[in-house]
């Protein structure tokens, strides 16, 4: 029965343009506006890309785009399809294989992947504020629940380093469920914990415990969590000179005027040090894309054109923050959008096809609950 209300549903979508859906079906009623929700770091830039869609495309309604987190966006876009779903959501991380899984079995087996650009993972500070010069082994042994799987004793960031301030550690940066917050665990956070090669060993022994050691922030107030808002945590440093910040190159390239930047290994968080990886905090930006609503949503083909028109070097979005990605990678997402090519869990998981079938041959049939 559950199948074939997805079924339902996404035959509505595809056919009725989402017109006729009702709840019955999946389908949630009707909707002629595009909806994208997910990353607070991907979230300026789709609201500039939706501005100038509106500019171009009167004939359309604004698109609503909401910033709800990259983990939670993923989930609202993975709960099905029809208009009580989100048409797209941006991520500040690639999607996880178990999240393409959820979406398959919930109808959305069709998603176009883009990747719009890139950003960095910026650690910051006030303008004449504290000053460090970071490595991923710094942060890990300041940020760790337990680093190396020892009690945290480290209170300011002489503890962790004598060369640094005899300064409170105090870090504002993003919850868990925000993309931004993975890119910290696996582009900084493992890093530096692995920097321990007992942590090496324990990762071939036991993976679950080893993200536990390297991954778990504290939670004692040294890391405090200021939610999807990366304003807000720019405002908490600006108002507290020993205070350091964590969120998207873009918002600091916004704030300069009121932060700065600290160095990462030496090296400071810039548009040419991101763009050519040579900072260790850079990441890809991405936004999926359910296919079945392509036909059904008006004007969301020209939307994404949009972002084809926006995402260049010289285009709109770099003057707000966005690293341009490789020009190799923007000629594969002008095509991804142009013949709305779509994604397999072979492409997120990095097998060949062969491998992809053989894994999910070799998977246990779960009964229906």
């Amino acid at each position: 029965m559950a199948l074939r209300k997805v079924s339902l549903g996404f035959l509505c979508v595809a056919a009725l343009g989402l017109s006729a859906c009702d709840s019955g079906s999946g389908g949630g009623g009707s909707r002629d506006s595009i909806r994208a929700v997910g990353s607070s770091t991907v979230y300026p830039f789709a609201k500039l890309v939706a501005e100038g869609f509106s500019r171009s495309n009167p004939e359309y309604k604004s698109p609503l785009i909401e910033s709800t987190g990259s983990g939670n966006g993923i989930q609202l876009f993975c709960s099905g399809v029809g208009a009580d779903t989100p048409d797209m959501v941006n991520a500040s991380r690639r999607m996880k294989v178990s999240e393409f899984e959820k979406c398959a079995a919930n109808g959305v087996d069709e998603i176009i992947e883009l990747q719009v650009g890139l950003d960095g993972i910026a650690f910051a500070s006030k303008q004449g504020g504290i000053m460090l010069d970071l490595s991923p082994q710094i942060v890990y042994e300041a940020l760790a629940a337990n680093p190396y799987g020892e009690e945290q004793t480290n209170e300011t960031w002489a503890d962790v380093d004598p060369s640094l301030p005899d300064e409170p550690i105090l870090v504002y940066g993003p919850p868990s469920t925000s993309g931004t917050r993975d890119a910290l665990k696996e582009l900084i956070l493992e890093a530096g914990c692995d920097a321990n090669p007992a942590m090496k060993e324990l990762e071939e022994r036991d993976e679950d415990e080893h993200q536990r050691i390297c991954t778990e922030v504290r939670s004692d107030g040294a890391y405090v969590d200021q939610g999807e808002q990366d304003n807000l945590i720019v405002q908490k440093i600006e108002n507290n000179p020993k205070a350091v910040g964590v969120f998207g190159y873009s918002y600091l390239e916004e704030n300069l005027d009121k932060v700065q930047g600290l160095s990462m290994n030496g090296v400071e968080p810039t548009y040419e040090n991101i763009s050519s990886f040579a900072y260790p905090g850079a990441r890809p930006l991405y936004v999926y894309v359910k296919k079945a609503h392509m036909r059904a949503i008006p004007g969301l083909d020209a939307y994404l054109q949009q972002w084809v028109n926006s995402w260049d070097a010289d285009g709109p979005l770099a003057s707000i923050g966005l690293v341009a990605s490789p020009a190799e990678e923007m000629a594969l997402n002008t095509r991804r959008v142009n013949e709305l090519l779509t994604i397999s869990r072979a492409d997120l998981a990095g097998e060949s096809a062969a491998e992809a079938d053989t894994d999910a041959a070799s998977e246990p049939a779960q009964a229906e609950g």
